[in-house]
């Protein structure tokens, strides 16, 4: 009786231990998959080697545009991994715009997460954690693809001011009204390039409707076919996969776009 007790003990020890090198190679894996915890530096390591990361396209060597109407103002941007920079280094529109423009910088981005609300970590729960008090100028925030492959439920459009934060859209609305009410400041969406995915058009048509319906501005990278009709070499070159830039894809791709965009917007905003 006592020897098959020894020997359920010993079994249980193994079973545990197993279970726990288990899980620390998993978290490793996904660490080096997505660029968190111990595997952010083996992940950083081999982001490094890829052509579009290399040294050529640092951006601190992105030179300042003189004279814009941005210059000194305080920047906030929500997001998750292509607004963190995963494949990229860790640089992504908010550096862009930081060193193009001499814009004061608040990044929240965090890789993985969602707009809809049923993590603790979406974009719902984040934007909360942002300084309330802070003197921000201009907030964008991140059309997530994140939805889209986990297969959010889009949601509808609110008619009575109740949002439905645990769908897509009930979260973007919360997030619109939240940040003008927070900040007092214009808010902009920004869209990923095209990519071929029904959920994420569908999200993307959702936002234009809300464009009209909030008066936002939209940094829009989907629709134009020319922005991307691009070379299968210079695709190699800028995009780390279908979703994530790698530093020449925002520097030289996906930024100058976005300044365009922007400063139009702004354009249109003084007049």
């Amino acid at each position: 009786m006592e020897t098959a007790k020894k020997s359920h003990k010993k079994l249980w020890i193994t079973l545990t231990a197993i279970v726990v090198v288990l899980a620390i190679l998993v978290f490793l894996v996904l660490g080096m998959l997505r660029g968190f915890g111990p595997g952010h530096a083996l992940y950083n390591s081999q982001m490094a080697k890829e052509a579009g990361n290399s040294a050529t396209y640092d951006f601190d060597q992105i030179e300042r545009l003189k004279g814009n109407p941005l210059e000194g103002k305080h920047l906030c941007v929500l997001g998750s991994s292509v607004t963190y920079g995963a494949a990229s280094l860790q640089n992504s529109l908010g550096e862009y715009f930081q060193q193009r423009f001499g814009m004061r910088l608040t990044k929240e981005a965090v890789s993985g997460t969602t707009l809809a609300d049923f993590t603790g970590s979406s974009y719902v729960d984040r934007i909360q954690d942002i300084d309330k008090d802070a003197d921000i100028d201009l907030f964008i925030c991140q059309l997530s693809t994140n939805d889209a492959s986990l297969n959010c439920e889009l949601g509808d459009i609110s008619k009575d001011g109740n949002f439905d934060v645990k769908t897509t859209t009930g979260a973007m609305e919360y997030i619109i009204t939240y940040a003008r009410d927070t900040w007092k400041c214009p808010v902009l969406f920004y869209t990923g390039s095209y990519y071929d995915s029904a959920d994420y058009k569908a999200m993307v048509d959702r936002l234009m409707e809300l464009k009209d319906k909030y008066d936002i501005g939209v940094l829009d990278l989907y629709h134009s076919k020319k922005f991307n009709d691009i070379t299968p070499e210079q695709r190699e070159l800028y995009m780390h996969d279908d979703i994530h830039p790698t530093k020449a894809g925002y520097r030289e791709w996906w930024c100058p776009e976005m300044e365009k965009q922007l400063l139009a917007y702004y354009n249109t905003m003084e007049k």
